[in-house]
């Protein structure tokens, strides 16, 4: 009774904004998920410790997001604002054309892990199954089953062979989130 009712308040503090969670979440202590549109979270998804996610878009089924993770907006202020100092820009919060700009919205696959401090940024997808490094810093789309290092993350190698590909979606497929 208290783990449930532990887990529905760090929901309630740490999660804001226009966000669907799906079942079986779990956030991890003082991380923070916001959305100025929408943001929809799947099913089975783990978010570590001290992470920010604030983008709009979508992050799939299974996937884990280690601690120190940030998932943020490109474009979240307007910094063409001539004679507004940046901090009074208008931001995403505010403005619907940043809301609405698709590099403000972020895919993240099924079955997809982002390591211990990687930085994502928005206007990309993940494909399914890949993996991000700790520390890499993603400014680019993912391939499916990429693994993906540095700064910025370039690929480094395939998670699994084309015939492994085929068996564990398979698997995947049998799988109830």
């Amino acid at each position: 009774m208290i783990s449930k009712l532990w887990k529905k308040l760090k929901i309630s503090l740490f999660v804001s904004g226009n966000v669907d969670i799906g079942k079986k979440f779990h956030i991890g202590m003082l991380s923070y998920i916001s959305s100025s549109k929408r943001l929809t979270i799947g099913d089975d998804v783990y978010v570590g410790k001290f992470c920010s996610i604030q983008c709009n878009g979508r992050i799939g089924s299974g996937v884990l997001i280690a601690n120190n993770v940030g998932v943020v907006g490109r474009r979240d202020h307007d910094i063409r604002q001539v004679g507004t100092p940046i901090r009074l820009a208008n931001w995403i919060g505010a403005e619907r054309y940043l809301a609405d700009d698709p590099k403000n919205a972020i895919d993240i696959g099924d079955d997809v892990w982002l390591g211990f401090g990687a930085v994502v940024l928005s206007g990309i997808r993940i494909g399914r199954g890949a993996i991000v490094s700790a520390g890499a810093v993603v400014l680019d789309d993912v391939a499916p089953y990429d693994i993906v290092s540095g700064n910025p993350a370039r690929r480094i190698a395939s998670r699994f062979t084309p015939e492994q590909i085929v068996e564990h979606e398979a698997g995947l497929a049998a799988k109830k989130w």
